[in-house]
This record gives C-alpha cells, structure tokens and sequence, in this order.
C-alpha cells in the first residue's frame, strides 16, 4: 500500500474503509489534509453509529436469548396488523429468524417508514429461517369479533409455517389454540427481534394487499388509507355506504351504512 502522504482523497478513503486500524485512522486524524481528516471523522460518526445500533439489536434479543439457552431453538415471533382499520383483513405473521442476522434498522413497522419497511420485508425474508402469512376476512372479524379474528389469522400463520417453532413469542395474545409453548409480550414489537420482523412481514403484506383491493372499489381510496377511518375515508363512506371490504361490526361502518354494494344490486 502507498504511503498515506502519496493517496489522494478517494485512494484514502478506500484504504481506511477497508483497514479501519487504530493507526490508520490516527493518520488519517492527523494527516495535513482538511479532507483526509473529515473521512477520519466520518469513520468514527460510522462506528459510533454501528455500535449503538448494535447495542440496540442486542436488547431486542433478550427474550430470544433467553429460550435459546433453554433448549428452544427455532423461536417464531408472531404479530399483526389491521386490527384497527374499518376495512380489509387482518394479517399476520410468523417468524422464525436465525440466531445471526443482519438487519439494522429492524423495529417495531409502526416506528419505521415505508420505505424502510419495504427494504427490511426483503431483508427479513431471505435472512428468516422461515416465516408465513395467515390472515382473517372481514366476514370473518364480524362473526368472531376482531380480537377473535386476529387470533385466528396468527393460528393460520402458524400452521403455514414449513419448520415447526418450538415456542412462540407473541404481541399482546395467547394462543390457547395452539398447542405450543408461548409467551405474550406487551409491546412486544419493542421488546423481541423475531416479534418486531414478524410486525413488518403482516405490515407490508396488509398495504400491498390494500393497494391491490383498491382497484376493485377505487372509490373508496384503500391504497392511500389502508381501510383506516381517515377524513376522507369517512365521508365517501356516509356518501356511499359500506363496500364487502368494510367490517360491518364497527361501529363506524354501522353509522355509515347504506346498502350500495350489497349482493345482487
């Protein structure tokens, strides 16, 4: 390697990037150039930076950790989304992630922005030892009620799974369906890796299915509101009633009811 003094800027940073030694990077902080020592710099913000996230992966995993030293291996974190929405279904996943991944950034969907989302969904599925989808339909979550409902699409998460879990990490719920050893963690999006990649799977899986539904009542908005009760959502609802997408148990639907798109009219 040439001497630090005969690399120009790029030559530096690539050789720093590629040997971040203590002596190299005291070279680099010392070197007479303003721009050799704004890439030392920029090194240290970077791994500062890696630490903490580090840090932060680290207390996600305590729960996991846990179970692994007692003999769980295949842990899958289980989670939904939509239980909220007037519309659409309500999906879950679950996930069963290796003990050594790679996904920084990875945390509770409500906290990350789509596009984070979007790229942490690819990630998760090809770093997961395995992961499904379950979901429960509108129809569904009015004959059951929601809570009944969000039960059922984790279920049918679980039973679509190729590797079988040897226990569940789950958000807020038991499964007293399931016959398998779990844990219900409140918030436990903030509390578990495998519960938090689980959040993001039903999440991204949910929008996108909702931008798909959208084209079948466009009226409706489902790919910008997701079946949420937003403003807008509300008055086309009053205006034109219920479509077979919206959750007629809700109290908002009911208000807003007027049968527009019931079967045969």
């Amino acid at each position: 390697m040439l001497p630090l003094s005969q690399m120009n800027i790029r030559e530096v940073e690539e050789a720093l990037y590629k040997d971040p030694s203590p002596e190299m990077l005291f070279a680099c902080q010392n070197d007479a150039r303003q721009g050799v020592r704004r890439l030392a710099l920029r090194l240290v913000k970077d791994q500062q930076a890696q630490a903490k996230e580090q840090a932060r992966i680290e207390l996600l995993l305590v729960e996991e950790k846990k179970l692994w030293k007692k003999g769980y291996m295949f842990l899958a974190g289980i989670d939904e989304a939509g239980r909220g929405p007037l519309a659409g279904p309500v999906v879950a996943a679950a996930c069963i992630l290796p003990a050594l991944f790679d996904l920084p950034g990875l945390n509770d969907s409500k906290l990350l922005t789509e596009s984070k989302r979007e790229k942490l969904y690819n990630q998760i599925r090809a770093q997961a030892i395995d992961f499904a989808i379950g979901s429960a339909e509108p129809a569904e979550i009015d004959a059951l009620n929601i809570l009944q409902a969000t039960k059922l699409a984790m279920k049918r998460a679980i039973e679509g799974m190729t590797v079988r879990p040897h226990f569940l990490l789950i958000d807020a719920v038991e499964l007293s369906a399931v016959n398998l050893p779990q844990l219900p963690l409140v918030g436990g999006d903030h509390l578990s890796a495998s519960i938090a990649a689980a959040s993001i799977l039903a999440k991204v899986t949910r929008d996108r299915l909702m931008v798909e539904l959208n084209a079948l009542y466009p009226e409706y908005s489902f790919s910008k509101n997701k079946g949420y009760g937003t403003s807008e959502h509300m008055k086309v609802l009053r205006r034109l009633g219920p479509c077979p997408l919206h959750r007629r148990s809700f109290a908002p639907v009911k208000q807003g009811y007027t049968p527009i798109y019931e079967e045969g009219l």
